[in-house]
């Protein structure tokens, strides 16, 4: 079982400190990921440098995004406590528990089978609240829809229709979407009617690809 020692959370105090100084302003999203050991998603031997403000791989080619990154996409999304949101590409789970720990009532999607399998059975373990769901983030969850915000934690080759459809009325999309050179171009789509969106580009990442289909 792994601890939270007084020695993670001066780190992890540390790690916000360093993102608030990048730019991020929202309180609440600096708390969730103060409150949230982050060396918990992560495999035993890199607990001395889960925070620091870097990715790092997790297995099946998929990494644990930077910190910066994951409070960068979370402030995008003005979550307010309560709100339903949809996240796709689970992964280690991170972003999803960040989410949780503000208050929203997280649905995630993750495509590839054997992180689906871990990530599902650590978040159960650990009493996590995310709800884990194996499937194709490009087709979202039409059954749980609609969502106040979606969040999509891959480089997407466009903005999958399917998303935009399960978005609420004043809801928001924020996802990375290609350009040339292998970065992403963060989109924030703000659903304004059933045939109206603004899209608002909020500088360049890199993200691993989203893929479709199941593996």
């Amino acid at each position: 079982m792994k601890t939270d020692s007084y020695r993670h959370k001066g780190l992890r105090k540390q790690l916000i400190e360093e993102i608030a100084l990048k730019g991020i302003t929202d309180n609440n999203v600096l708390l969730a990921m103060e409150n949230l050991p982050r060396h918990f998603f992560m495999d035993s031997s890199f607990t001395e440098i889960a925070y620091q403000d870097k990715p790092f791989p997790i297995g099946c080619g998929q990494t644990i995004s930077q910190p910066y990154t994951v409070a960068f996409q979370t402030q995008l999304l003005e979550i307010s406590r309560g709100m339903k949101v949809l996240e796709i590409g689970t992964g280690s789970g991170y972003q999803a528990c960040v989410l949780s720990e503000m208050g929203a009532k997280v649905f995630t999607i993750e495509r590839i089978r054997e992180l689906y399998l871990s990530t599902k059975k650590f978040i159960f373990e650990n009493a996590f609240k995310p709800k884990v769901f194996y499937g194709d983030g490009y087709l979202g969850l039409p059954t749980y829809a609609p969502f106040d915000r979606i969040l999509v934690t891959a480089g997407a080759p466009e903005i999958p229709e399917a998303l935009k459809l399960q978005l609420a009325p004043g809801g928001i999309l924020v996802i990375p979407v290609d350009q040339s050179g292998g970065a992403q171009s963060m989109n924030k789509i703000i659903k304004r009617s059933d045939t109206e969106f603004e899209i608002q580009e909020h500088g360049m990442f890199r993200f691993v690809p989203l893929l479709g289909n199941k593996e």
